[in-house]
């Protein structure tokens, strides 16, 4: 094998990278995870590549103090980011899988 096949392999193999990375990223747009903390009172919708799209408060929380609802926004949107994170892990771990690199060298891209 001589080094233009290397290259142009290499080429290739970075091309179909680059896309299988821009289709993951275009799945996780449309993805939706869910977040909440209290207990289910404070609830968040956000997509996999971290836009907030509804929070939503149980009526029953808005009698209580500012700084306690603040703070259970605060944590279910912190819960949807560890899962949005999860999931665009795995994705975009999958779309470097099938790329026929050795074991490992995947995880570098």
């Amino acid at each position: 094998m001589n080094i233009n096949m290397l290259m142009q392999q290499a080429q290739r193999m970075q091309k179909d990278m680059e896309e299988n990375v821009k289709k993951a990223k275009a799945e996780l747009a449309q993805t939706e995870v869910h977040g909440e903390a209290g207990s289910g009172l404070v609830k968040v919708t956000m997509t996999g590549r971290f836009v907030v799209k509804r929070i939503e408060i149980n009526p029953d929380l808005l009698q209580d103090d500012a700084d306690m609802i603040e703070d259970l926004i605060a944590a279910a949107v912190n819960d949807a980011v560890r899962q949005a994170e999860a999931v665009a892990d795995e994705r975009l771990k999958n779309a470097n899988n099938n790329m026929g690199l050795p074991p490992g060298l995947a995880g570098l891209f």
